[in-house]
């Protein structure tokens, strides 16, 4: 049985205005993952999330849940795909976090880096282009991509 991703970016455009506390500071819907055609390499899973990690990377975001602050389109999409009982692993990750990131970490094997298998060449690069373009207008902790699994 294969193992599909689903999500969205988000940003906080409010947050860099006004502050994170700010009650106009709310989470909006940016773009799906589907739209950015990001494939779903086991590899890339394992190194982003820890979703089928038999290649024994340090995964950057694993099992953080769906965020409580999501935004009205992200809560929608969600629910779309049943919600939690019919999807695992739901996490997220924000762009200052991906640009902390060692990109040359390696698996368990040394084999394969952090930036072979999900870097800016690989089919995740253009998630990264839209993420890195909202983190310049709005701020990199205000720049997220949740995930979820089914």
């Amino acid at each position: 049985m294969s193992t599909e991703v689903s999500g969205m970016i988000e940003c906080r455009p409010g947050a860099r205005l006004w502050g994170p506390d700010d009650e106009n500071s709310v989470w909006h819907a940016a773009i799906d993952l589907f739209l950015l055609n990001n494939g779903n390499a086991y590899d890339a899973l394992a190194c982003l999330f820890g979703i089928r990690n038999h290649f024994g990377f340090r995964p950057l975001a694993e099992s953080r849940g769906f965020p409580s602050d999501a935004s009205e389109g992200l809560q929608t999409d969600y629910a779309a795909y049943g919600g939690s009982p019919d999807t695992h692993g739901t996490t997220w990750v924000t762009w200052a976090e991906l640009t902390s990131t060692d990109w040359q970490e390696t698996d368990s094997s040394g084999t394969r880096s952090r930036e072979s298998v999900a870097g800016n060449e690989t089919h995740w690069g253009p998630v990264w282009i839209v993420m890195r373009t909202l983190s310049e207008l709005h701020g990199a902790e205000h720049v997220r991509l949740v995930t979820w699994f089914h």
